[in-house]
């Protein structure tokens, strides 16, 4: 990616003026009144977590195994899941409601409004909230809009995307995370909202795919949408790989996407007072397992140096979320899953 000086030297320039000058300086009017942080210590306690890039486009490892998305959802297996989670010692999950296309493993009106056979009967994103709650576990609910140069065109359009006028997209997209902030409740320990960069004509990459004539996303307005049916959920909203934007102070911690163990924080909170977290592939680099009837990837690193750089992030109460590779049937790399054991045996 070509870097711009320019917008280099005016990021660092932003960097230390603090959440409210950010926001005034990008263009936005200060907050009127300062937003309450959710309590994010359940997050600092943790020592890591496993997210699952778990999607329509997930491919099986066998030739057999293949399934319709409906089907794949209807026979995914949350006991198996949650052993093998659990049994690694996750501490929290991720898992992805949407990514590239906007099909969400779970009943949702909002969405069929948009556009039909995007959605399925069983609500299998309920079903892991459950079962990670029933283990002590926290659940994280990965959202995207999926509206990415083109990764869902029918979509995109469908959605209102490309309108001129961006309010039947806007009131959509709030529409989906109040519907399923709500249904969830405290089931719902948090969000994780990614693509962020796709809304937002200002933020570093320029480019969004889409005309804005001159609108701006009404991002404290989503971070407080997402609140719906549990004010004490934690929201992000992601800017980039490890990349610094603030797109609203209604956030309570730290997208942390690292893509590899690197950043190792200097402090539990970012200048914003976020809670630091720290999130990389384990495996595969991809995040998500789509080549047809390939086997999924063994870790990446040896395991001293994952046992490394989850000590010190814990040092500072940052947590480490781990993407383990997973295929069509629910099945994660028993490599990546037998190193996270030993780390949890030496880090307890």
């Amino acid at each position: 990616m070509t870097t711009n000086t320019c917008n280099v030297a005016r990021r660092d320039v932003l960097k230390g003026l603090g959440a409210t000058a950010l926001a005034v300086a990008a263009g936005r009017g200060a907050f009127a009144a300062p937003y309450k942080q959710a309590d994010a210590s359940w997050l600092a306690n943790c020592h890591y977590g496993i997210s699952s890039h778990w999607t329509e486009q997930s491919q099986p490892v066998g030739v057999d195994d293949w399934l319709p998305f409906n089907e794949a959802v209807s026979r995914f297996s949350v006991d198996r899941y949650m052993d093998q989670v659990a049994g690694a010692g996750a501490e929290y999950i991720i898992f992805t409601s949407t990514h590239a296309l906007q099909m969400m493993p779970a009943p949702c009106a909002a969405i069929d409004r948009v556009m039909d056979g995007r959605t399925t009967k069983r609500d299998l994103i309920g079903d892991i909230a459950d079962a990670c709650h029933r283990r002590g576990l926290r659940f994280i609910l990965y959202y995207n809009h999926s509206c990415n140069f083109g990764d869902d065109p029918l979509w995109e359009y469908k959605v209102g995307y490309h309108e001129a006028n961006k309010a039947r997209l806007t009131a959509n997209l709030l529409a989906i995370v109040r519907e399923l902030g709500e249904r969830y409740g405290k089931r719902l320990d948090g969000w994780w909202f990614d693509s962020c960069s796709r809304l937002d004509p200002l933020d570093w990459q320029e480019k969004t795919g889409t005309e804005w004539h001159g609108f701006r996303f009404p991002w404290d307005e989503f971070a407080d949408t997402a609140k719906a049916g549990h004010a004490g959920r934690l929201v992000t909203l992601r800017p980039g790989l490890m990349h610094h934007y603030v797109y609203s102070t209604h956030q309570d911690y730290e997208d942390g996407e690292a893509g590899q163990p690197i950043a190792v924080p200097s402090s539990q909170f970012t200048q914003e007072h976020l809670q630091g977290h720290r999130w990389i592939c384990l495996d595969n680099p991809g995040w998500v397992h789509n080549k047809v009837m390939t086997p999924l990837m063994p870790p990446a690193w040896h395991h001293a140096h994952i046992l490394d750089y989850v000590r010190m992030c814990n040092n500072v109460k940052v947590p480490v979320t781990f993407n383990v590779d997973i295929d069509r049937t629910g099945l994660l790399s028993p490599e990546s899953l037998a190193m996270l054991r030993t780390v949890k045996k030496e880090i307890s």
